[in-house]
């Protein structure tokens, strides 16, 4: 048996939530638990959609909202029309090894496999969710000062 690259996780950054409206999220979120946008609602068209961040004690929660006609999230939102956890979201120190290493233990890395620009301005990959028990993985590079 060959031997498997190392990949090891980081913190968690972030839980992605889908949502028909970051506005209303933005609302119900504060209504609710008191919770304030970090980072204000900002388009992401290479991703197709539009984000804001609500920081919380250790974490962040992405909110998604589609970006036109051909935004990934539409399917989403279909199955799930008031949105839901989309997806959770990890650090690993280099980006290209955690792909490398996904493939190489036969999960299906998304897209056409190259990382692209992720919300935090860092490269990220997607791993799909029949390899990782129906849960979407995003995988990013650590961003400059995390530990």
């Amino acid at each position: 048996m060959s031997q498997l690259p190392p990949l090891l996780l980081g913190r968690l950054n972030h839980v992605g939530i889908a949502c028909p409206s970051i506005d209303d999220a933005v609302a119900m979120y504060g209504r609710l638990f008191g919770a304030t946008v970090s980072t204000p609602a900002f388009d992401l068209p290479a991703q197709g959609v539009r984000v804001a961040f609500i920081d919380v004690a250790n974490s962040q929660l992405e909110l998604i909202e589609p970006l036109g006609a051909d935004s990934p999230i539409h399917g989403f939102l279909k199955k799930n029309p008031n949105g839901g956890q989309h997806h959770v979201c990890f650090e690993v120190k280099d980006i290209i090894a955690a792909r490398d290493a996904m493939r190489a233990r036969g999960a299906t890395v998304l897209g056409t496999g190259e990382p692209r620009m992720g919300a935090h301005g860092v490269p990220v990959i997607f791993v799909h969710p029949r390899d990782t028990g129906g849960v979407l993985i995003e995988l990013m590079q650590e961003p400059d000062g995390h530990h």
